[in-house]
């Protein structure tokens, strides 16, 4: 619990001399340390501390861990004004208890500007982290609208193509349509007239009239040769005509046969 390391020209502590946390008392005075281990404070059961004549300009912020220190001598080194000021003269035991206090304070409010220096530094870590996933987020976000917007573009290209293609194609149907039209125009204007479709039904008339009247004279023929009409002055002539057209075709037909005999002869 009590360790006197006075007058040892010592220039530092090791690291693991933190772990003799039963010393109550300890006397480093008249050496030549410079700094105090970082985890100092792990004394916590220290309560005389006798630091006079080192070259110690700062103390470790764990030192505000030292809670049940009573008595602190710090004269002698060349300490930061401000913590030379706060620890003030041990020249008795009054002022070295008050020594202990005040340091102690001081200590304390570093060690809390310390914790809400690094809670800053957190926070902002923090919210730089958050900025930089915002802007990995809007990045990502421009990223897909910017493939989005591009595939509607060619989409609408796309379409616009289409379009075009098929108004070419029904242009050229089109176009085709009225060459094929224009070409059969001609042919159409070349055909001969067709007669006018009343001339067909008189021509119709004309050969009814004929044959009706060739009916009625075979008729009247037949009568007047089976009848007893035959005697009759009107079928005498008749049969007469007859007889002569009948004689005339035969002569007609002995003509043809000896023109027939001649032209073989």
């Amino acid at each position: 619990t009590v360790l006197d390391l006075s007058c040892n020209n010592l220039i530092s502590l090791p690291s693991d001399f933190c772990s003799l946390m039963h010393l109550v008392k300890l006397d480093l005075s008249k050496n030549r340390l410079q700094q105090l281990p970082l985890d100092f404070g792990r004394l916590v059961n220290l309560q005389h501390l006798d630091l006079l004549n080192n070259r110690l300009v700062t103390l470790p912020v764990s030192f505000a861990q030292l809670k049940n220190l009573k008595w602190l001598d710090l004269k002698d080194n060349p300490l930061d004004p401000v913590l030379a000021k706060v620890a003030g003269d041990c020249l008795d035991e009054k002022q070295c208890k008050q020594a202990a206090v005040k340091v102690l304070q001081h200590m304390k409010a570093i060690q809390s500007e310390q914790d809400r220096q690094r809670q800053r530094k957190l926070q902002a870590e923090r919210e730089m982290e958050k900025k930089r996933e915002a802007e990995q987020r809007a990045k990502e976000a421009q990223e897909r609208e910017l493939r989005k917007r591009e595939k509607a573009e060619e989409k609408e290209r796309r379409r616009r193509e289409y379009d075009a293609q098929k108004a070419a194609k029904q242009e050229v149907e089109k176009k085709t349509k009225k060459e094929n039209v224009q070409t059969r125009k001609p042919a159409s204007s070349s055909r001969p007239p067709q007669p006018p479709r009343h001339k067909h039904s008189w021509s119709r008339s004309v050969l009814q009239v004929l044959l009706f009247a060739l009916l009625c004279v075979l008729c009247t023929l037949a009568a007047c040769k089976l009848t007893e009409l035959q005697h009759q002055p009107l079928c005498i002539s008749v049969n007469t005509l007859y007889e002569d057209v009948v004689a005339a075709l035969q002569n007609h037909k002995t003509l043809q046969n000896m023109l027939q005999q001649n032209s073989q002869q």
